[in-house]
């Protein structure tokens, strides 16, 4: 079953539920497809599926992190729930040691030696671990083996 295929059920669920939270985030998320497809012209991939999904869940993180900064914990806790239902649809994320290695085997299958070779590190890896991992966490593990 297909990404927006589950999003339609979902969202008939959701409807049925009376959950008006998971429908309006349910809802975003299959627009957010939906656009995207539009875009391009045609059906998306599933990974393209999947770059949309990592999209909308980093900008939800993000607005998390501002919100919380200005203290704002009734919004905070709007977007927790947000992340939870959008996770829901990720694919399961990599443990850090898991990350780990694969980085360390990325650099040595590109020769790496230095921060210098990062951009090259980092084009290799990032479809390996695309929708699996954060990228800001691969970036500081690159960093940190490289180093």
């Amino acid at each position: 079953m297909s990404l927006l295929e589950r999003l339609n059920t979902d969202i008939k669920q959701a409807m049925k539920d009376k959950d008006k939270e998971k429908l309006s985030v349910l809802r975003m998320v299959k627009s957010s497809i939906q656009n995207e497809s539009i875009k391009h012209g045609r059906d998306l991939s599933e990974e393209e599926e999947l770059t949309v999904l990592s999209r909308e869940l980093k900008q939800r993180k993000d607005s998390l992190q501002e919100f919380d900064k200005a203290g704002r914990e009734d919004l905070v806790h709007k977007l927790q729930g947000e992340i939870a239902i959008v996770e829901h649809y990720m694919p399961e994320q990599l443990s850090e040691d898991e990350l780990s290695a694969i980085v360390q085997q990325t650099i040595a299958d590109v020769n790496a030696t230095s921060k210098a070779d990062m951009g090259k590190v980092m084009g290799a890896l990032m479809p390996k671990v695309k929708g699996k991992a954060d990228g800001s966490l691969v970036n500081k593990l690159v960093q940190q083996h490289l180093s």
